[in-house]
């Protein structure tokens, strides 16, 4: 598995060298963060290579126990190449995306080296239909941000609870004008609901989506839409407001569609017999001459089938006991509830970034968001500082310290109960080329 790794490395790396070096193609200028571009001599086609590095260091203290129960680690966050390109005049262009930091480390799990994996058809300039492996946009806006271009260390916890991250499947998107300076982008999807692609059965049934976006102000600059600090600092206000909403008729996890198979429930017949799981979402996106403002509001629930009668065990065996009720055990095991998230950051001479940031985890009465501990922490508060090398997100050092209200009977790391609160600091460094 480490060789097939090796070489597909090696192949993503070296490709677009083999393709450069055909005559028909030639080198855009290179600018930090952009990649390597090679266009035709007729401008009919182009393709891209880029790629970012983050190195990260990660600190838990927890108030009132002994700093040996502190936890401490530094890790390669994400290492990334992407190559990506279009053909015939943009009518075809695709995304193929691969995070080694993950898979030279030894997960043996094929979606943690495969992330992007599309071709998109643009019959025209404002419409596109995408079809393979990508971020779904019924997740929370700031999943829709690159994990390059955040205001923080990382995303709030009401993104990494809510998310499904990258689905399989077909999606349908458009930009269109309204009126004389505001646009709207509508976006329908249907996937398989079992989040990114693996080998062996996928469990459950489809999953239905749709998200609509409204800038009432125009455009922003530099795909600020998709960036989380206005390093452009827009001249003028911008803003999106989205809302989004999606169903899944049958899901094996937690979250309705980021694994396939972890939480298997068996019908009389011995036949899969799932939960659905609905989620709804709002959002918005702010930004103002160096000030950038995102909210998001989520909610979700799950209808659970009466005929479930066996539940399968880690192991591969099968019960028919649901400690306190068949609804309250299935329901026990996802994450249901509802969470809002509210940041705003601001750009200060010298290209020095600060943020605030709070989050809220509101847990249904059944919810795997009252695990002791991995969850059980409703509140989260986080103040941030950043320093960019360039006036994009190129190069940035990058540290947070994050105060965790955690309930009572959370555990900590090492699965003791925890004696307080749990407090955090981040520190990123940051290379994109």
């Amino acid at each position: 598995m480490r060789n097939k790794k090796w070489i597909l490395f090696q192949t993503l790396l070296f490709l677009p060298v083999l393709m450069f070096s055909q005559q028909g193609l030639h080198f855009e200028k290179y600018t930090l963060g952009e990649g390597i571009t090679a266009t035709g001599d007729d401008g009919a086609y182009s393709i891209n290579l880029r790629g970012f590095i983050q190195a990260q260091s990660d600190t838990k203290f927890y108030e009132g126990d002994t700093s040996e129960d502190n936890n401490s680690r530094f890790r390669l966050r994400r290492a990334r190449l992407r190559l990506s390109g279009d053909a015939f005049n943009k009518k075809i262009s695709y995304r193929f995306t691969a995070d080694f930091a993950a898979s030279l480390g030894g997960n043996d799990d094929a979606n943690s080296t495969l992330m992007d994996a599309f071709v998109t058809y643009s019959p025209t300039s404002n419409l596109d239909f995408t079809f393979g492996q990508k971020g779904v946009e019924t997740d929370p806006r700031e999943m829709g941000i690159g994990s390059n271009a955040l205001a923080f260390t990382d995303r709030s916890k009401l993104s990494s609870a809510f998310s499904t991250i990258r689905e399989v499947g077909v999606f349908a998107s458009g930009t269109f004008r309204i009126g004389k300076n505001s646009f709207v982008r509508p976006t329908l999807l249907v996937t398989d609901g079992d989040g990114s692609f693996t080998s062996g059965k996928r469990y459950g049934g489809l999953k239905y989506g749709a998200r609509i976006n409204y800038l009432p102000f125009g455009k922003f600059r530099e795909f600020g839409e998709y960036r989380e600090p206005d390093l452009v600092k827009e001249l003028s206000p911008k803003l999106s407001i989205g809302a989004a909403f999606s169903y899944n008729d049958g899901t094996s996890d937690r979250r309705g569609g980021r694994n396939t198979g972890d939480i298997l429930y068996l019908d009389k017949d011995n036949n899969p017999d799932l939960p659905s799981y609905s989620k709804f979402l709002i959002d918005f996106l702010f930004k103002y001459r160096g000030l950038s403002i995102l909210g998001e509001y989520v909610n979700t629930w799950a209808d659970v089938p009466s005929s479930i009668v066996y539940r399968v065990r880690t192991d591969g065996t099968t019960a028919t006991t649901f400690d306190g009720g068949l609804d309250a055990y299935v329901k026990g095991r996802m994450i249901l509830g509802e969470a809002y998230n509210i940041e705003a950051s601001y750009l200060l001479p010298k290209l020095f970034l600060v943020g605030f940031r709070y989050t809220h985890l509101e847990p249904d009465l059944n919810s795997y968001l009252t695990n002791t501990l991995y969850f059980n922490r409703n509140n989260y508060y986080e103040i941030s500082a950043a320093k960019f090398l360039t006036r994009s997100n190129s190069i940035k050092i990058q540290a947070s310290y994050i105060f965790v209200d955690a309930g009572p009977g959370s555990r900590d790391v090492y699965s003791n109960e925890m004696k307080g609160n749990e407090n955090m600091l981040q520190v990123l460094m940051q290379i994109s080329f």
